[in-house]
């Protein structure tokens, strides 16, 4: 076979090209350390890569969610314990006032007392994280959830609250909203609320009351109507119907407790014939108009010792509730808090895998490539040496 000198040319170029272009190849992945620089190096490979690096970058993204997620529950966290340790504070004070030795300067000073826990309340439920966005304004981060507008205190921010993926699987609420914390709180024990009629000449207050049957309870109106000290009868006022009727020991610092429909209620004192109170289906209130209204009655120089002392025991138990109320928000609060520790932990576990694959796939191997180097270097060593011995080579070689 004839093989011309062009042909032989092209041929030893090619093949110099083609040693060079593998040596470079080799150079490459051990200078990046990366053996995949292509879909063409690896079409298989790389897909995979991509792939993993999808979801490399998704388990990435849930733990920065994660990250803003858990600072502001911790802030949320934070306030609403603040909130629970004011709340006693203000429970303190009501109790001080509920003492009928006080005097209406005496009973002023606590109100001021009060009115300065209100404000610092209302402080709290505006708190701000870092980024100057309100902690309990739900969607409306921006605007200030709480403003008080004489004695009342009303919410401006959205009942919604913004949701935070911190896994495939897995969303939770990045915070709460002040309506649901602070505002629409049940009133009285939360079941009813109870009060004294205004026109009352007795020294009788009631309290409370508390639910013994729910079965038994129907949520109508009701007056407890006194004849004499000790004996009353009880009217469903939404039907206009009797209940019940009975007696009273009607001894002068003595307690009584009337029972009916599945709840009772005490009596401290005696009522005088004419005194009813009112036991009726409990609404809803806010934090601040509990606290408000402990600092009306405490304000009022008009209230009877008993209407006075009525007030203050259902101000009591609704702060009870508040308290109570908060306590079960800071528990959902605390329960996400770990579901985002324990979201962050399995990513991170699941971050070091995507990595480890990734660099099995497309990280270079350096012995092997080193190796792979050397036989290149040497091949194409061999490859110039060759080509330039043939070259050289002539048909006066061989005449004698």
């Amino acid at each position: 076979m004839t093989i011309s000198t062009l042909t032989f040319q092209t041929n030893a170029l090619n093949q110099f090209e083609a040693l060079d272009a593998a040596l470079s190849k080799t150079q490459l992945q051990l200078s990046t350390g990366k053996q995949i620089q292509s879909a063409a190096d690896n079409p298989t490979g790389m897909a995979e890569v991509n792939q993993l690096n999808v979801e490399l970058s998704a388990s990435q993204q849930y733990v920065t969610n994660g990250d803003l997620a858990g600072t502001n529950l911790n802030l949320e966290a934070q306030a609403l314990t603040d909130s629970t340790n004011l709340l006693q504070s203000v429970r303190d004070v009501a109790i001080q006032g509920n003492n009928s030795s006080l005097n209406a300067a005496d009973r002023q000073d606590l109100a001021t007392q009060l009115q300065q826990q209100l404000q610092q309340l209302i402080g709290i439920a505006n708190r701000q994280d870092g980024n100057g966005n309100y902690l309990f304004s739900g969607y409306a981060a921006g605007t200030q959830p709480f403003a008080q507008s004489g004695s009342a205190v009303n919410y401006a921010g959205a009942d919604g609250v913004s949701q935070a993926q911190i896994s495939p699987e897995q969303r939770i609420s990045a915070g709460d909203a002040g309506s649901a914390v602070f505002m629409n709180l049940p009133a009285g024990n939360g079941t009813f609320t109870t009060a004294a009629a205004g026109g009352n000449t007795g020294s009788a207050s009631i309290d409370p009351g508390t639910v013994t049957d729910p079965s038994q309870w129907i949520a109508d109106q009701y007056t407890i109507s006194f004849s004499s000290p000790t004996q009353y009868q009880i009217t469903d006022t939404t039907t206009n119907t009797p209940v019940t009727s009975g007696s009273i020991s009607g001894a002068a610092g003595s307690s009584s407790t009337i029972s009916f429909n599945g709840v009772q209620v005490s009596l401290s004192g005696t009522p005088a014939a004419g005194d009813s109170f009112t036991v009726q289906p409990a609404g809803t209130a806010s934090v601040f108009s509990t606290i408000s209204g402990l600092i009306s009655t405490l304000s009022s120089t008009t209230l009877t010792p008993a209407q006075m002392a009525t007030r203050i025991s259902q101000g009591l138990a609704q702060i009870d509730g508040a308290m109570n109320h908060i306590n079960g928000v800071q528990a959902s609060v605390g329960a996400r808090i770990n579901a985002v520790s324990a979201a962050q932990t399995s990513a991170q576990s699941q971050q070091t895998a995507y990595q480890t694959s990734i660099s099995k796939v497309s990280d270079t191997d350096y012995a092997k490539a080193a190796t792979q180097l050397s036989s290149e270097e040497l091949a194409l060593q061999a490859a110039q040496e060759s080509y330039a011995s043939i070259g050289k080579l002539s048909l006066f070689n061989y005449v004698q």
